[in-house]
């Protein structure tokens, strides 16, 4: 029993640990992402709704609210853009 419960645990930790595709993850899962909350979620969605994400330059200028800082974090918690994380050097700006 103890070593199901440890094979389990290990087993959801990695998967936390993977990266998630903004592109293809559904409403449930950039919920779980640390920083993503309902209304940031419904914003993405519709957004991604028009089209697909190019890049994390494009995420941000056409998701209110992210901006560089907000993106480091994100990209931190396992978000990413066309399975690529967030660099600073993308659109010109600092990450903390």
């Amino acid at each position: 029993m103890l070593k199901q419960l440890f094979a389990s645990t290990c087993c959801a930790l990695s998967l936390s640990a993977m990266a998630l595709e903004l592109n293809t993850a559904n409403e449930a899962e950039l919920d779980s992402v640390r920083g993503l909350g309902p209304s940031s979620t419904a914003r993405i969605l519709n957004a991604r709704d028009q089209k697909l994400f190019k890049d994390w330059a494009d995420f941000m200028q056409r998701v209110k609210g992210v901006k560089a800082a907000t993106a480091a974090k994100l990209s931190a918690n396992g978000l990413t853009v066309n399975q690529l994380p967030f660099t600073a050097s993308e659109v010109g700006a600092k990450a903390p």
